[in-house]
C-alpha cells in the first residue's frame, strides 16, 4: 500500500469538510483542474452511475491512500499517521480487542475530563464505528483517518494477543474491587451508583463480547437474568437456549444499568418495566437490538430481541414451503379481497411469513398498511404503524383510521378481540386483503377461536380465504450430516411402521464447530394450509366441531403439519426428533 500524501501540505479539514470531491483532490495538489473536469465529462457519459472517486481511481489519476484522505476530509476528518505510535495501555484497554477487530477501528488517546475517546479508522466510509463505539462504550468518540496498512499493523501489534474469551472478563470482573462492593446491595444503590456502575470498564467489555458473540452466533434472544443465589446470561439459536459461563450476581444492576443507557431508558426506574431499542452496525451490518426490562423478585430481568436486518430474507421461496404449498399461498395472497389468517405459537415465523407476502404484493400499484405490536423490520414501500395501548391506539381504533387512507392491503399484527375481528371482516367485504395473525394450535382450530370471540358464522363464511399453520423446525448441519438407520422406537413417534420408509433415507449431525455441536443449523418452516371451500363454509354456518372441520380440510387438499414435516425428514433437511417435538399434537 502506497504511502499517503503528507498531510502537512494540506489545508485546514475545515477548508474541506463538505467540499466537492475534486476540489479537495486540487486543493490537495493531486490533480490539476483540467483532469477532474475530464473526468466529471466522463460521469455525465455514464449518467451519474459510477461515483467520481471510483473513476479517478479507474484512470489511474489518484492512489486508493489519497482518495481515501480526500473523502476523510471531506466528512470532517483529519488524517494522521500512527507510523511508530506508542499508544498507553490504559487507552487500548478501553476498547474490548473483539470490538476493535470487528469495527477495525484503534484507540489513541483518551480525555478523562471530557469522557473523549480518540481512534483512528482506516476509511471514511466506517463513520458507524464511532456510532457504536459511542453507544455501546458511552464515550465522546473523535475519530480521524489513517493508512489502512499502518492500522493493521497497530491492530496485530496491540490485540493480536487479546483475544478476550468470557472466562477471563468474568475473572478481571471478581478482581474488581470496585464491583465487589455491590455484593448483596440489590435494592439499596442509589441512582449516583447506578450511573457509576454502568460506566465501569469490566462490564462494558463484557457486555460488549457478550452482544458480539450473540450477533456472530446469530442468536435471536439475549437474556440476563437474575435468580436468589446466581446470575444467568443465555442465548436463543434456532429456537433452544444455550447457557454461558454466568458472571458474579452482584454485577446484576450494572450490566441492567449499562444496558438502559444504551437503550436511552430511565436508569433510576427499578419497578416498572420499560422497553427501548438499540441500533448498531456490526461488521457493516444494521442490527436492531429490542430491550425489555422486566423487574423481578431477585432484580431486572432483560432480554434482548436480535433483529439482524442483513439476515432477513422475505422471501416465499425461501421459507419452506413446497413447491404445490407456494402455489396455494400465491393464489391466496392474490384474491381481490378476503381475510388470510397466519396461526401458530409465539416465535413460529409468522411475522416472516407475512412479510414475505406482503414483499411479494409490495409494487406501485398497491397502497399497503400495516398495524403492529411492535413494529419489527421496517419495509421500503409499506406504510406501518406501531401500536400504543397505553394511549388507546389499538388495532381496533386505528384500523377504523387506515379505512380512511385509503389502502389496497391491510396488515393486522393480530386479531385479539370482538372489535377487531369485525372491522376486519368489513374491510375485506369493501374490497381490501386482510392479513392477520392467531395464537392457535392447527389451521381449523382458528375457526373456532374466532367463533368464540363473537364474530359471526356468516361473517365468517363470507370473508375468510383461508388459513396458514406453521411451525419453525431446526435444519440438520451441512457439515456433519450423515445418515442412519431410525430404530423401531423413533418411527412409532412418527406412527410408521417399517414398509413406509422403504426406499427413504434418513439423516443426523454428529455435531462440529459450525453448528455448536448441536448438529443443527439454520430453521425452516412446515406448512399446513387450508382454503375454505363450500363444504367447509357450510360447517362454520352450522357451527360445527374442529374435528369435523379438519376431515373436510383434508379431503379439500389440507396436508398436516405432520405431513409436511415427514417431507422434510425425507428430504434430509432436519430429523425425526424435530418432527416429533413440533408437530406432537398432530395425528
Amino acid at each position: 500500500m502506497a504511502k499517503m500524501k503528507s498531510v502537512d501540505k494540506l489545508p485546514p479539514v475545515e477548508q474541506l469538510r463538505g467540499r466537492p470531491l475534486g476540489r479537495i483532490l486540487i486543493k490537495m495538489g493531486v490533480l490539476p483542474r483540467d483532469k477532474v473536469h475530464e473526468c466529471l465529462m466522463i460521469q455525465n457519459q455514464r449518467h451519474g452511475k459510477v461515483q467520481i472517486g471510483q473513476i479517478f481511481l479507474e484512470l489511474g489519476l489518484v492512489e486508493e491512500s489519497q482518495l481515501q484522505l480526500a473523502l476523510a476530509a471531506q466528512r470532517g476528518m483529519e488524517y494522521l499517521d500512527i507510523e511508530g505510535l506508542n499508544i498507553p495501555t490504559d487507552v487500548i484497554d478501553k476498547v474490548p480487542a473483539q470490538m476493535a477487530k470487528t469495527y477495525h477501528i484503534v484507540p489513541i488517546e483518551y480525555d478523562k475530563g471530557q469522557n473523549e475517546l480518540t481512534v483512528v479508522l482506516d476509511s471514511a466510509d466506517n463513520f458507524r464505528a464511532t456510532d457504536d463505539l459511542s453507544t455501546l462504550m458511552g464515550f465522546k468518540v473523535n475519530a480521524k483517518i489513517t493508512d489502512p496498512g499502518a492500522l493493521e499493523a497497530v491492530l496485530t501489534k496491540y490485540y493480536e494477543t487479546q483475544d478476550e474469551n468470557i472466562n477471563e472478563l468474568i475473572d478481571e470482573i471478581q478482581s474488581d474491587r470496585f464491583l465487589a462492593e455491590f455484593d448483596g446491595r440489590n435494592q439499596s444503590i442509589d441512582l449516583d451508583e447506578l450511573k457509576e456502575l454502568s460506566e465501569s470498564n469490566p462490564v462494558k467489555k463484557l457486555l460488549n463480547l457478550v452482544l458480539l458473540q450473540a450477533i456472530r452466533d446469530k442468536a435471536s434472544d439475549i437474556h440476563f437474568e437474575p435468580f436468589e443465589h446466581e446470575y444467568k446470561m443465555r442465548y436463543r439459536i434456532d429456537g433452544v437456549l444455550y447457557e454461558m459461563i454466568p458472571p458474579p450476581k452482584y454485577i446484576a444492576a450494572a450490566l441492567s444499568s449499562r444496558i438502559k443507557v444504551m437503550a436511552d431508558l430511565d436508569i433510576a426506574e427499578r419497578r416498572l418495566p420499560q422497553d427501548g431499542r438499540i441500533s448498531l452496525s456490526v461488521e457493516g451490518k444494521p442490527v436492531d437490538l429490542r430491550v425489555s426490562v422486566l423487574p423481578t423478585m431477585f432484580g431486572e430481568s432483560v432480554v434482548l430481541r436480535v433483529l439482524d436486518r442483513s439476515q432477513m430474507s422475505f422471501d416465499l421461496a425461501k421459507l419452506g414451503l413446497r413447491p404445490e404449498q407456494q402455489d396455494m399461498v400465491r393464489q391466496l395472497i392474490n384474491k381481490p379481497n378476503g381475510i388470510i389468517i397466519v396461526t401458530g405459537p409465539t416465535g413460529c415465523g409468522k411475522t416472516t411469513t407475512l412479510y414475505s407476502a406482503l414483499s411479494e404484493l409490495n409494487t406501485i400499484e398497491w397502497k399497503i398498511i400495516t398495524t403492529e405490536d411492535p413494529v419489527e423490520y421496517d419495509i421500503d414501500g409499506l406504510i406501518q404503524v406501531q401500536m400504543k395501548p397505553d394511549i388507546g391506539l389499538t388495532f381496533g381504533k386505528c384500523l377504523r383510521h387506515i379505512l380512511r387512507q385509503d389502502p389496497d392491503i391491510i396488515l393486522v399484527g393480530e386479531i385479539r378481540d370482538l372489535e377487531t375481528a369485525e372491522i376486519s371482516a368489513q374491510a375485506s367485504l369493501t374490497g381490501h386483503i386482510v392479513f392477520t395473525t392467531l395464537h392457535t394450535n392447527d389451521a381449523p382450530s382458528s375457526i373456532a377461536r374466532l367463533l368464540d370471540l363473537g364474530i359471526e358464522p356468516y361473517l365468517l363464511t363470507a370473508t375468510l380465504e383461508g388459513i396458514v399453520s406453521q411451525r419453525l423446525i431446526r435444519k440438520i448441519c451441512e457439515n456433519c450430516k450423515e445418515p442412519y438407520e431410525p430404530n423401531e422406537a423413533q418411527l412409532r413417534e412418527l406412527g410408521l411402521a417399517e414398509d413406509d420408509i422403504k426406499g427413504k433415507k434418513f439423516y443426523y449431525g454428529r455435531g462440529c464447530a459450525k453448528c455448536n455441536n448441536t448438529g443443527y443449523r439454520g430453521r425452516t418452516g412446515i406448512f399446513e394450509i387450508m382454503t375454505l371451500n363450500d363444504e367447509i363454509r357450510d360447517l362454520i354456518m352450522n357451527r360445527a366441531s374442529t374435528n369435523l372441520l379438519r376431515v373436510a380440510a383434508q379431503k379439500a387438499g389440507m396436508k398436516l403439519l405432520r405431513y409436511s414435516g415427514l417431507a422434510a425428514i425425507y428430504d434430509g433437511i432436519t430429523t425425526i426428533d424435530e418432527v416429533v417435538k413440533e408437530t406432537v399434537m398432530e395425528t
